[in-house]
């Protein structure tokens, strides 16, 4: 693994499996009374927020935390960029200071690999602009396997809007990597540009029927949220007949395990319910919304581990 996790594609298979690996022993740390290592105690850990969030940054946070690292909250409404520095000064001056990772939100795609060549600081990109989010990719992929064992092989349906979404990018390729089959699933307005030649290249699916796909079975269905902020100009008519389409309502929810009983429910969150994702499929027994939260503590405290701690980790 090398000295920074900037995308998912930086990851071999064997990366993921040490990853999650010690996720799984690290899982076994939130069920302790006292939740706390001393692997990380003399780290000095810098979440630096530019856009909103709760699961990743309070996560990165915990995780930190856990293993006795000193961790610090930064946004980007908090920091001097709200009075115009760049982003290359601000991470400079936090870099001045001898903290040993950074890790990262930014609306903008490509800024953690950018930030990554100014910083001597280990990078986490925690999601960059539409580009990618890898610690949620590590986090879905250990979710699943949790529940339906190794992946190799496995189906996996990503639906939703895949032109705003980073957590596909960086999901379509671990699951690759794990040897899953993924279909992708969405309007026409909201499959990416290009998308064609990535999905021929690296053995995807593309389909625009959600109805078709959940009657073949899949193993796990991954509803994306619906990301209205990001949009400008209408991708679809309106929010009900994307429902009707494209959300996984009660009706999808009895077909899908009609088809396949053992199938599972994933969201990356947060959830517009009654959009692309109804009460009962959030709320489902097969659902692993709350499951995936859970397992985001883990992969985030093995991703730590292994970048400032780890025997991987570069001198």
């Amino acid at each position: 693994m090398n000295r920074h996790l900037l995308s998912s594609a930086d990851l071999t298979r064997d990366d993921v499996r040490m990853l999650l690996a010690t996720a799984s022993e690290m899982h076994e740390v939130q069920r302790r009374d006292v939740k706390k290592l001393p692997t990380l105690r003399g780290r000095t850990v810098i979440n630096l927020f530019f856009e909103d969030s709760t699961r990743t940054r309070s996560s990165f946070e915990i995780a930190g935390k856990w293993m006795s690292a000193d961790t610090i909250n930064i946004t980007g409404k908090g920091s001097s960029a709200s009075k115009g520095e760049s982003l290359r000064d601000t991470v400079r001056t936090i870099d001045a200071m001898s903290v040993d990772a950074i890790v990262m939100r930014h609306m903008a795609s490509g800024a953690a690999h950018q930030v990554s060549q100014w910083v001597d600081a280990s990078v986490v990109n925690a999601g960059d602009g539409t580009h990618e989010h890898p610690t949620q990719a590590l986090l879905d992929a250990y979710t699943m396997e949790h529940r339906l064992g190794d992946l190799d092989g496995a189906h996996v349906a990503i639906v939703g809007d895949l032109t705003h979404s980073r957590v596909f990018r960086s999901n379509a390729i671990t699951l690759r990597t794990l040897g899953a089959h993924v279909t992708l699933v969405a309007p026409p307005t909201l499959m990416p540009s290009g998308i064609g030649a990535w999905a021929a290249a690296d053995g995807l699916e593309l389909s625009d029927d959600l109805d078709a796909l959940l009657a073949s079975g899949p193993d796990a269905v991954m509803m994306l949220r619906v990301q209205r902020e990001r949009m400008s100009g209408g991708f679809f008519p309106t929010p009900r007949e994307y429902t009707i389409g494209f959300g996984l309502t009660r009706e999808r929810l009895r077909a899908l395990a009609d088809a396949n009983p053992q199938a599972v429910i994933c969201h990356p969150g947060p959830m517009n319910r009654g959009l692309e994702i109804s009460a009962d499929a959030a709320d489902a027994a097969q659902s692993l919304v709350l499951d995936q939260v859970s397992a985001g503590v883990a992969v985030r405290m093995s991703v730590l581990y292994h970048l400032l701690a780890g025997e991987g980790v570069a001198a």
